[in-house]
């Protein structure tokens, strides 16, 4: 977790000037470190460094993605405001997409590829450091959809940082926090065009159409942060306890003009910049000659970088003085013995919350100031290089603890950084697995204490997380140490990681006397490579009947008794082979997925019983091999699915099998441009074919095969065309005879007056005892639309007699301007409507509004719980708004959207 102090840039003020000159003796002598024997490979932190950045992507992944245990994730984002904000970086170990950090971050990344380019070039990491940055500006271009309009902020940071677990499987809600003219933030739209337009000068010559859109973006955000002015944190709230802006926004506003006059050459930029500078702070509130001083470079106050760039554009004296008595107070000292706190190691530290973020950020200042001070000042130079050498070495092992800061580097490097999907649990907690199950390579941890104390603890926020603002300067400051001291990049980095077992059962078995076995078991979704959720997943355990056929009984003597169904749908016994039969457990509609106590497995216990006296022996029961009383034991015996293929566990040999009947009962149902297809099970089938005509009588080609279940869906239908079907069994002894033809033709929705349904998922649980659709109607017409004389049907299954209450817990457009009423339906998945209909008081629905959320929750008077897997309107996977057709819309009594069951 973060708290709002790792943010607090003025709460250790006091403590870093008390301690003035502690810790002389540490660094009186750095310039001699500087000059030791202690380089490192700084070709492989710039490496590492860079695959950190692709650790910390949202969004869709490429296929050259080299985070083996990072998937897609937040594909969903700006769905809320009908946009497409996927992509871009989470800020830390959270899942927040923070754009002041990210917007910085860029910035200095790009600086970094201007300032130190061929460090990139000859350890082979420019393709990886402009794919990096295009990964953020792509994300940018996106959040920035009208010229005063940016997204600065998705997700909720109080929602996340109450889920331990990795992004691929997160469920909480992430809206989408923006600033606009009404309430603006001109520091996150000036480090965004700052961001955009130091990119564009990366991209102008190997992607000039490409320079040209950030280019055109960044002065768009440029006037739209100048134009109105405001702190973004002021509009986006939900920041101040994670990114406040403390340091106002001129610096913001001075940092885009510079980068803009880098980008275009247009003189106005610069001079806007330099007028910026005047509303800069003094240090000591306005008592010193001097601009602020005593604190660094970092997402939040750029105004030490301005003043650098500023004096390297313009030579003027003003900004050459007032950056250099930044850099004497962080080295040796000011004229009038003012100077940074450093540790009895040697670490300049500034405060508590990433020590060696602002150590580095001001070392990669400290060289860029020194490579311009070399021919005019070559010894203040030597002096700055020297500091930055020193930080730099610091972190990466010239410390008391001789150990690195920056994980998977070096000696002794931190195996626990405070980081969501590096650690890797599967339960939701912070503190299982003990060490993290991924290597985050290159993430820079936050640091040691004022006394070079660390411990390499994952809760412990203030010293050991990471965060891209971290790597930031970092990063530029490795470039110039590879360029100093050289190195070499790892070849084949980075090395593949073995797959665990993902999805398996443990189980354990009480055999009974006279004859039955009790199967508790848990079915586990233990993905981390990467971390994904699934609804599709079964497992089968297998018997063997051979003492009870022998003894004149058939297998429908056995009973399958559902003691904990646990959301599963769990089979009677279905042949297998010969003598061999199984129970299928099936959890399809339940999303088990790492990352949640309660989410990463299910349970379900069942008994098999036989009657009084029949033989029952589960020696020979496949299945039943390794299984005790005692404990959960995981079996490969029981063999795991997902979506009827196997994905973990053995089958039991099936021997010499006979070629199973044919199927029964085959019949088709019509839906828009698809058909569902239904039929009885077959004695001995292990799977079926689905074969389709357009000619009744065949030629039939298939369309499926090795189905497991007793359904399937065609998709891709034309509406209005006839298809005609035949089902087929197979096992291993062949396919059987063709069953008997089903034929049935789709047809479209009904759609008309503009009118659309949006549905999504308000409770995914499909057994317990309340139903929870939430509603939205857009108007996509051209005409406004009376609410009166419109009703909405969403269809389920009642299962029992009970009568039905319904309640609007919320609406955007008043819950007392809805009512609620049932009425019975036929067909697939549904006897039973709730029909809402709109009072006068509910207004009209003008061309492109919608109603947003409507709420609604149904139960049975006597509380009795539900089945929803089968239901017509329910689909758990929806769980942002999405068009629906599986609700209806009547426009005065005429059906204008939907298909009804």
């Amino acid at each position: 977790m973060k708290s709002a102090g790792r943010f607090r840039r003025w709460g250790s003020f006091a403590l870093a000037v008390s301690m003035g000159w502690t810790g002389i003796a540490g660094i009186i002598g750095f310039a001699d470190r500087a000059s030791a024997d202690s380089t490192y490979n700084y070709a492989e932190v710039l490496q590492k460094s860079m695959y950190f950045y692709e650790a910390q992507r949202a969004g869709d992944l490429p296929s050259n993605n080299r985070v083996q245990w990072r998937g897609d994730s937040a594909l969903s984002d700006g769905s809320d405001v009908g946009l497409d904000l996927t992509g871009g970086w989470y800020d830390a170990g959270d899942h927040v997409k923070f754009g002041l950090p990210m917007a910085y971050t860029t910035t200095m990344l790009a600086w970094s590829a201007q300032e130190y380019g061929d460090a990139y070039t000859q350890t082979g990491q420019m393709d990886e450091l402009l794919a990096n940055i295009k990964w953020v500006t792509d994300y940018l271009i996106k959040a920035h959809p009208s010229p005063n309009v940016l997204y600065g902020q998705v997700g909720n940071g109080g929602a996340d940082h109450a889920y331990w677990g990795p992004p691929e499987t997160m469920t909480m809600a992430r809206p989408s926090y923006k600033i606009d003219a009404a309430c603006p933030g001109s520091d996150l739209a000036g480090e965004t065009a700052a961001a955009l337009a130091a990119s564009s000068i990366v991209f102008a010559s190997s992607q000039p159409s490409y320079a040209a859109t950030l280019l055109t973006h960044a002065e768009q955000l440029f006037q739209f942060a100048d134009t109105y002015r405001g702190k973004y944190s002021d509009c986006i709230q939900d920041a101040q306890g994670f990114y406040n802006s403390f340091s106002g926004y001129y610096d913001e506003l001075a940092w885009a003009g510079v980068w803009l006059y880098l980008a275009t050459n247009d003189s106005s930029y610069l001079t806007y910049a330099e007028n910026m500078t005047q509303n800069f702070k003094k240090e000591n509130y306005g008592n010193s000659p001097y601009w602020e001083y005593k604190w660094g470079l970092a997402w939040d106050d750029k105004h030490y970088a301005v003043q650098l760039l500023l004096a390297k554009l313009t030579n003027k004296a003003v900004y050459k003085t007032n950056v250099e008595r930044s850099f004497d107070y962080w080295t040796t000292g000011t004229s009038d013995n003012e100077r940074i706190a450093y540790t009895p190691g040697g670490l300049a530290w500034l405060d508590q919350w990433g020590s060696l973020r602002y150590a580095s950020n001001m070392s990669f200042l400290a060289f860029v100031y020194s490579d311009w001070l070399e021919t005019t000042n070559p010894g203040k130079a030597q002096t700055l290089r020297n500091f930055g050498i020193t930080q730099i070495n610091y972190a990466l092992g010239d410390n008391p603890s001789n150990r690195s800061y920056v994980v998977g580097f070096g000696n002794n490097p931190p195996i626990n950084p405070h980081h969501r999907s590096a650690h890797g649990s599967i339960v939701g907690s912070i503190q299982n697995p003990t060490n993290n199950r991924n290597i985050l390579y290159g993430a820079l941890v936050g640091g040691p204490g004022s006394s070079d104390n660390y411990t390499d603890d994952r809760s412990n926020y203030f010293n050991n997380e990471v965060a891209t603002d971290y790597n930031a300067g970092f990063t530029g400051a490795i470039a110039k140490m590879y360029l100093m001291f050289g190195g070499t990049p790892l070849a084949n980095f980075p090395q593949p990681v073995s797959q665990p077992d993902e999805m398996f059962v443990e189980a354990k078995a009480n055999t009974y006397s006279p004859g039955s076995t009790s199967i508790d078991a848990y079915l586990n979704n233990a993905s981390v490579l990467p971390p994904r959720a699934s609804s599709k997943l079964s497992f089968r355990y297998f018997v063997d009947l051979s003492e009870l056929l022998q003894g004149g009984y058939t297998a429908a003597d056995v009973t399958v008794r559902k003691d904990n169904a646990g959301g599963a749908a769990i089979s009677n016994l279905l042949h297998w082979s010969g003598t061999l039969y199984y129970v299928n457990v099936d959890f399809t509609g339940t999303n088990i997925y790492p990352g949640d106590i309660n989410k990463y497995r299910k349970q379900t216990t069942f008994t098999l019983n036989v009657p009084n006296g029949a033989p029952w022996n589960t020696a020979n029961d496949p299945s039943h091999q390794g299984l005790g009383s005692a404990s959960h034991q995981k079996t490969a015996h029981i063999p795991v699915y997902e979506n009827g293929v196997r994905v973990f566990g053995s089958e039991p040999d099936i021997g010499n099998p006979t070629v199973p009947g044919a199927p029964t009962g085959v019949a088709a149902t019509a839906g828009d441009g698809q058909a569902t297809i239904n039929w009885s099970a077959s004695s001995g089938a292990t799977g079926y074919h689905v074969k389709r005509s357009t000619t009744s009588g065949g030629p039939y080609t298939a369309v499926a095969t090795s189905v497991a279940g007793t359904s399937y869906t065609n998709t891709g239908l034309t509406n209005g065309t006839t298809y005609y079907y035949v089902v087929t069994a197979v096992n291993a002894a062949g396919e059987s005879a063709a069953s008997a033809q089903a034929s049935v033709t789709p047809q479209a929705p009904a759609t008309g007056g503009g009118l659309v349904v949006q549905y999504k998922a308000g409770d995914t649980n499909a057994t317990d005892n309340q139903i929870k659709p939430h509603l939205n109607l857009k108007n996509t017409g051209t005409t406004a639309v009376s609410l009166s004389n419109v009703k909405v049907r969403y269809y389920f299954t009642k299962e029992g007699s009970a009568g039905m209450n319904a309640w609007i817990d919320w609406a955007q457009i008043g819950g007392t301007n809805i009512q609620v009423t049932f009425g019975s339906a036929a067909g697939t998945g549904a006897d039973t409507y709730a029909e809402l209909t709109f009072t006068a008081g509910a207004g009209t629905l003008a061309p492109g509004a919608q109603t947003g959320d409507i709420q609604l929750r149904m139960a049975k008077t006597d509380w009795t719980n539900f089945n929803e897997a089968n239901d017509y309107s329910f689909d758990p996977t929806k769980t942002a708004y999405a068009d629906w057709s599986k609700t209806t819309l009547y426009m005065n009594g005429t059906l204008v959207w939907g298909a009804e069951p």
